[in-house]
């Protein structure tokens, strides 16, 4: 098996993990399980918690070092990156499953234009047709005026904000540090904060709860090594597209579930996020291409 294969296989599990997180979630935050429903507060806790305890054998063994950390880059990163997973969570738990996972897609967008002020970025027509595209998508979803409006969207959108700037700010990291402690100082502060947030509005889980908050810290940190390993590779630019399945698991779980059926606004709306993302992806893997120094002997 070759490793652009093995890259596509790891993103499309990398994907179905992802959307069974948000499932459990969802799950968690209507009260299916033991008819208790837990805040997004703690359900966002219990994902930083757990991610963090399987981590912590990880660093025990590679043992990384810890001098020079960029510490507040790393502390912006965790609380935008809290504030991106409790928004999913919430608005996953007050619409469809794949809407609010379209809608968080907006973040590369949101990434696009943050990376101007912040990392000094020039974006070309392209870019802007793409984002134009993206928001056209985000607007049929929320559907404005009229009596479909999903006020849930709204979170969904302040999701999608929050993870592209969490995005930025891990491109500033990536340059600095390893991915293992990346990992670690980010669920670490992570699992600090959501903790500390969730004791405001704590309900004592049922032992199947935290059996659910547990898959869902692991699912998460599974899911988050096997795009590490997929993005190791091939190029990014081939293996982003396949991370866009996560919005046919999302759909599919929603259905065997909840007996959701996604409706036209959603086909369209994702439909028009995904085309958007997808020419972000490709862009940017044509400018890495034309700079290239391969490229440039030819």
């Amino acid at each position: 098996m070759n490793k652009a294969v093995t890259a596509a296989l790891f993103m499309v599990a990398c994907s179905a993990l992802v959307a069974a997180t948000t499932l459990m979630a969802k799950a968690l935050g209507r009260g299916v399980i033991d008819d208790v429903s837990l805040h997004p507060l703690q359900v966002s806790a219990g994902r930083f918690l757990f991610a963090w305890l399987v981590l912590v054998p990880l660093v025990v063994w590679r043992r990384p070092g810890f001098r020079g950390v960029a510490w507040s880059t790393h502390v912006g990163r965790s609380i935008s990156g809290w504030l991106g997973v409790t928004c999913l969570f919430a608005a996953a738990g007050l619409m469809s499953l794949s809407d609010a996972t379209a809608i968080s897609f907006l973040s590369p967008v949101v990434t696009m234009l943050l990376a101007i002020p912040f990392l000094g970025e020039r974006i070309g027509p392209w870019r802007w047709g793409a984002a134009m595209v993206a928001l056209g998508g985000a607007w049929v979803l929320i559907q404005p005026g009229a009596d479909a409006f999903q006020v849930a969207a709204l979170v969904a959108l302040a999701a999608a904000f929050f993870m592209g700037l969490e995005a930025v700010l891990i491109k500033k990291l990536t340059g600095m540090d390893s991915a293992v402690r990346i990992l670690f100082i980010n669920n670490s502060i992570g699992a600090a904060i959501s903790v500390t947030a969730a004791s405001f509005v704590w309900v004592p889980p049922t032992t199947l709860q935290w059996m659910v908050l547990a898959g869902i810290g692991i699912a998460m940190v599974t899911a988050q090594g096997l795009f590490i390993m997929a993005m190791r590779r091939t190029e990014a630019s081939f293996a982003i597209p396949f991370f866009y399945t996560v919005l046919i698991f999302a759909g599919i779980y929603d259905f065997v579930v909840f007996r959701i059926v996604p409706g036209q606004a959603s086909l369209i709306g994702g439909g028009l996020i995904i085309i958007s993302a997808l020419l972000l992806a490709w862009r940017e893997g044509r400018q890495k291409d034309r700079h290239s120094p391969l490229s440039q002997r030819h």
